[in-house]
């Protein structure tokens, strides 16, 4: 059997289910990440044939840049995706999946952009810029 794993926004308006395998839970410090979350992001990518979203006419999509885009409730303004125009695979926030996700922290990437506010200090392997990071178990460049 699939591993199967739910999850939602803050509201309840927009739903997903995901099969197989979840990457490990990737600490995302860009610029970006920060402003749009007031912290860092926290994320699990899960292939695109993978996941089903649910309530999507309350999905809005915001172009953060030229090859990706951040999708988030309109209604209650959680964060929830990110998506490469390129790439199979949708970035899930991790804390929008119940509980038991099972998920675990698997390294830290855009340090160099972190917060002058925080310490990483949780012993995961940390990157400069993206790092090579391996995506629902599956290589991606």
């Amino acid at each position: 059997m699939a591993d199967i794993h739910t999850g939602s926004c803050l509201c309840g308006e927009v739903s997903f289910k995901t099969s197989g395998p979840l990457r490990g839970v990737v600490y995302c410090h860009c610029t970006q990440c920060r402003k749009q979350s007031g912290h860092h992001y926290a994320a699990t990518n899960v292939l695109d044939d993978n996941i089903e979203i649910s309530g999507t006419d309350h999905l809005s999509w915001y172009r953060a840049s030229k090859q990706a885009r951040r999708g988030f409730c309109r209604d209650c303004g959680s964060a929830l995706f990110w998506k490469h125009d390129d790439l199979d695979y949708i970035s899930v926030m991790a804390g929008a999946f119940e509980a038991p996700s099972g998920l675990k922290g698997e390294c830290h990437i855009f340090v160099a952009d972190k917060g002058d506010y925080y310490e990483i200090d949780d012993g995961l392997p940390q990157f400069a810029a993206s790092g090579s990071i391996v995506v629902a178990n599956h290589d991606h460049d």
